[in-house]
């Protein structure tokens, strides 16, 4: 699939000048270098934990008008998560094809933060409108947290720009597979795209995605050559030889 089919955002690069060399995040060697081009509507961030995924996502969050905590456009402002800016944001130079009028930034570390906001609004006798209407119906905090998750994805998934970081962490392999099921019906229309942050190699999976790593340099990377694939693959085909080398390990730190 060329760019053409992506719907808003084709690129993005760091502005030199705008960034201080030695604070964080700015002395990540991914962020320092940072110069990417977006080919697929379904793009996915993989690498280890520190190397600026989250970080990124978080950025691109908000040059699209998304708060950095989580949350839509009618969350910016709400206050409702310790991240008020991403120190990111103002050092990048995005390129949109065109300005995505909806979408969405799902962040899970905070996804409690936005809960307790919509039961806060629902009490709130000044707030207009019902706080639950695009989450389901009712409060997150009625669900299951996996549950919580996938009733996000189902109801605030569709047009748009969607941006999300971890969503894997409360799903099952089963839910994980429905969230692919969401995503590529909405893909597939050409007016829908993600950018993705996961360590799921389930995820991983979605046909023509195009996957970045952020270990050292960002650089594209197929998906059976992703630690998350080998490893996962490596140890189910043969737990005992890590389970092995798990131990030894173990053997070789005591004191």
């Amino acid at each position: 699939m060329s760019v053409s089919r992506i719907p808003y955002l084709t690129g993005i690069e760091l502005v030199p000048n705008r960034a201080p060399n030695n604070e964080y995040p700015f002395n990540l060697r991914a962020i320092r270098t940072l110069k990417l081009r977006l080919t697929h509507p379904v793009t996915f961030f993989v690498g280890e934990n520190g190397t600026g995924k989250s970080t990124l996502i978080e950025a691109i969050a908000e040059l699209c008008g998304f708060p950095a905590s989580g949350g839509g456009r009618s969350e910016s402002g709400a206050g409702h998560g310790p991240e008020r800016e991403a120190a990111l944001t103002k050092a990048l130079r995005p390129a949109f094809k065109k300005r995505p009028r909806d979408g969405y930034f799902f962040r899970a570390e905070f996804q409690a933060h936005l809960a307790s906001l919509l039961d806060q609004r629902q009490k709130d006798p000044d707030f207009i409108g019902d706080p639950y209407a695009r989450y389901g119906g009712r409060s997150l905090f009625t669900r299951s947290h996996g549950e919580a998750f996938l009733t996000l994805f189902q109801e605030r998934i569709g047009e748009g720009l969607y941006l999300f970081d971890e969503p894997e962490s409360a799903l099952s392999p089963q839910r994980q597979l429905t969230l692919l099921a969401y995503m590529n019906q909405w893909a597939a229309n050409g007016r829908s795209q993600f950018i993705i942050a996961t360590h799921s190699p389930n995820l991983l999976t979605f046909p023509g995605a195009q996957i970045l790593s952020f270990d050292n340099t960002i650089h594209p990377i197929a998906l059976e050559d992703t630690t998350h694939y080998q490893i996962t693959k490596g140890i189910l085909d043969s737990p005992e030889r890590y389970w092995t080398h798990l131990i030894c390990g173990e053997d070789n730190h005591e004191p």
